[in-house]
């Protein structure tokens, strides 16, 4: 069993560039059908990427955040990096209410303003090194739960994954889909399936995309059959990303992801969430304290801008739900391997 692989052949895809002037954000509205980055120039306009959903997945929206902090910066006239961290507070709102259940924004903010208040008198360069440090840390980190998490794989086995948790998601590799990605290279995962993902269709616009450009075969399944085929045994892991990681392990991740757990128990199928540290937030004690974002419910009545829904119907349209730790066999971050989490395991790992 190959235990090594090519990172460039499995890690072809960067959907956030800095250009040194400007952040280009590969549009995920747009694929599969076109390739084509946004160039914001203004905070403001990171905000917006992030808030439509052309740039996604909790890694992703943290480095982008990150990065348009150090555009507001350049618009911000200040002698001190005191005064710039004053002046900068009202963009660092705006980009922390773009979405709020994905912890990695308010986390990568925090860092940034951590940097200004330690930073001398350029503190623009500080921050631009900064927002750089946490991409890179990112990219670091994703190839490392990669080899952790498909080292708990037996080899042969068939795999599902739900919404995207890749390149796209993150600076690079991916979370759960890294997981997957090292676990074809080396042999562990035979079968992969993923899940379209309404309202949005991340698994069958993107996850579907970017394994089709490593090579990798993929089956598309309709969100409602992952129950029957768990019970075929096509599938031995669900793997799967995570928003935000509670004190207790429970887990906050795109719609569906706790009926994909539920019906994982009930066929004896093992249940992995994969997501970097900074998904972890130890002050919030459990799910039920979660903010749970709901988009515009117009989400719901069409698909691909074609209505699908008469006219005056009613929808509801949570983005996240919450998968109880009781239900999660184990979570893998780049610090290593939770199994069964519980508080006191959790508090052990991250303190």
């Amino acid at each position: 069993m190959n235990e090594t692989f090519d990172y460039a052949r499995y890690d072809r895809i960067r959907p956030i560039r800095w250009t040194g002037v400007a952040l280009e954000l590969l549009d995920q509205r747009k694929l599969p059908f076109t390739v084509e980055y946004l160039t914001c120039t203004a905070s403001d306009e990171v905000a917006d990427a992030i808030h439509s959903l052309a740039v996604r997945g909790a890694p992703a929206i943290g480095i982008a955040a990150a990065w348009g902090v150090v555009l507001a910066a350049r618009e911000v006239m200040a002698a001190t990096s005191a005064e710039a961290l004053e002046k900068l507070e009202p963009a660092l709102q705006r980009l922390n209410a773009a979405r709020p259940t994905a912890v990695n924004l308010a986390w990568a903010l925090a860092r940034m303003r951590a940097a200004l208040k330690t930073a001398g008198n350029d503190w623009r360069g500080s921050l631009e090194l900064e927002a750089l440090a946490i991409a890179e840390e990112d990219l670091a980190a994703n190839r490392r739960m990669g080899a952790l998490g498909a080292a708990l794989i037996e080899p042969g086995s068939g795999v599902l994954t739900h919404c995207n948790t890749g390149s796209l998601a993150t600076a690079g590799f991916g979370t759960a889909l890294g997981v997957i990605r090292a676990g074809v290279a080396q042999e562990r995962i035979g079968k992969v399936f993923a899940g379209e993902t309404r309202p949005w269709l991340q698994g069958a616009r993107l996850t579907a995309w970017e394994l089709q450009q490593d090579g990798i075969p993929a089956t598309l399944i309709a969100d409602s059959a992952a129950a029957h085929l768990m019970k075929t045994g096509a599938v031995k892991w669900v793997v799967v990303g995570a928003d935000r990681i509670c004190a207790n392990g429970d887990t906050a991740n795109k719609i569906g992801t706790y009926q994909l757990a539920l019906s994982a128990r009930h066929h004896g199928v093992k249940f992995m969430v994969v997501a970097p540290s900074s998904t972890v937030d130890m002050a919030t004690p459990n799910g039920e304290t979660i903010e749970i974002e709901e988009r515009d419910p117009g989400e719901m009545f069409g698909v691909g801008g074609v209505r699908t829904v008469a006219e005056g119907i009613v929808a509801w349209n949570p983005v996240f739900d919450v998968t109880p730790a009781e239900l999660i066999d184990a979570i893998v971050t780049e610090k290593g391997v939770i199994e069964h989490p519980n508080t006191e395991r959790m508090r052990a790992a991250f303190g």
